[in-house]
């Protein structure tokens, strides 16, 4: 799966969403404004959270200065509410250095257009992530699924290794190391702060410790069942309030 291509179909969704046309494809300023100019486009940015500090419309496009904790960055959007102080997430997108906007007669160092801005930030994002319309053939389901229906009939133990209920149990034994675990996806969140986000749920444990959050490079879908190894990580806190007691980064995943 070609993550940029990917991203913007999500993108373009989510912006859909938004505005209740199905078939509607964000434009880009670039395309749309060529009074306004900028250099070629340097890399894509891979997905950012943060706080907006300051926020300007023009052309039908909403720019936002965005601080991260690290860094401010700007990124501009088809038109959108926001305002200062609001937490947005920033998704993938197009990096353009030296830019010019003859209609706000300012010079920006870099700005990244991208499909949407999520107002609400990394939760609102993959809560959106699920589009307005039907999924190319073949694409993999994003939307999740209702715990209570589904069946984890047939759902082993890893060999050697831990259910999701034991890995909640004996965290504080398994901060750091690697664990295995089979589940199934039951959210599936693509292309975040230039991740995959699973949510892997086995049939074992209560609320608080039968879902198991899973960042990974690797593709699934909802429903799959899935084997994932990677190392434990504890209390991550990714900013703006969003913290994981429990989570595997980076896990290799295997669909079954």
């Amino acid at each position: 799966m070609k993550k940029h291509l990917f991203f913007v179909l999500v993108g373009a969704a989510v912006l859909s969403a938004a505005t209740g046309c199905k078939d509607q494809t964000p434009k880009t300023e670039v395309a749309q404004a060529p009074a306004q100019t900028a250099t070629a486009p340097a890399a894509t940015m891979q997905g950012k959270t943060g706080t907006v500090v300051e926020t300007v419309n023009s052309a039908g496009y909403t720019y936002v200065q965005v601080d991260t904790g690290s860094e401010k960055i700007w990124a501009a959007a088809p038109e959108f509410q926001v305002k200062v102080g609001d937490s947005v997430a920033v998704p993938e997108g197009m990096a353009m250095p030296n830019y010019h906007s003859k209609t706000l007669n300012r010079d920006f160092d870099l700005v990244y257009f991208v499909p949407a801005v999520m107002v609400g930030g990394m939760d609102a994002m993959m809560a959106s992530s699920a589009p307005a319309g039907d999924l190319p053939s073949g694409h993999p389901s994003i939307a999740p699924a209702d715990p209570s229906t589904v069946d984890f009939t047939g759902v082993t133990k890893a060999e050697g290794g831990k259910t999701v209920e034991e890995i909640f149990t004996a965290k504080a034994d398994l901060a750091g190391k690697e664990v295995a675990v089979r589940g199934k996806v039951v959210k599936y969140s693509p292309e975040i702060m230039g991740k995959n986000w699973i949510h892997l749920q086995d049939g074992t444990g209560a609320e608080g410790t039968n879902d198991l959050t899973i960042t990974t490079s690797s593709a699934a879908k909802v429903g799959d069942t899935v084997l994932v190894s990677g190392a434990i990580t504890l209390d991550k806190d990714f900013g703006h309030g969003y913290q994981y007691d429990v989570i595997v980064e980076d896990a290799k995943v295997t669909v079954e």
